[in-house]
């Protein structure tokens, strides 16, 4: 049997300092519970077959789509983009912590190759 734990979430983001690159810290139903630190801006990507649930635990993550709307989410604030839609996540200088719960099969910039793609992801 797997061992059951709690896990410290401000101790998890203690354990990295690398932006955009997000770190598994569980499995929950056929996906990964992950963090990621954010700072600056990402790229516009979108995930063809996965919903993506962002969960802001510290700072203000801004989102932009293409329909021109800019999104906040705020700190103890969710946002969830549904599949297929093109959105690009950023920050306003500060450090965001942030969770996602996404399914395994998610690639962190979907179709999309860039300098910020992370191809395997570790586990803290």
């Amino acid at each position: 049997m797997k061992k059951i734990e709690s896990i410290n979430l401000m101790n998890k983001f203690s354990m990295f300092d690398e932006k955009w690159t997000p770190k598994i810290i569980g499995e929950l139903n056929n996906q990964y519970v992950k963090l990621c630190k954010l700072e600056g801006e990402f790229v516009w990507h979108s995930h063809e077959n996965e919903d993506e649930l962002f969960m802001v635990f510290k700072g203000k993550l801004l989102m932009d789509f293409r329909d021109g709307r800019t999104l906040e989410v705020n700190e103890g604030e969710i946002l969830i983009v549904p599949k297929g839609v093109e959105h690009k996540p950023y920050t306003n200088g500060d450090v965001v912590f942030n969770l996602l719960f996404e399914p395994k099969t998610t690639k962190h910039t979907g179709d999309v190759n860039s300098t910020l793609t992370v191809k395997k992801l570790d586990w803290i």
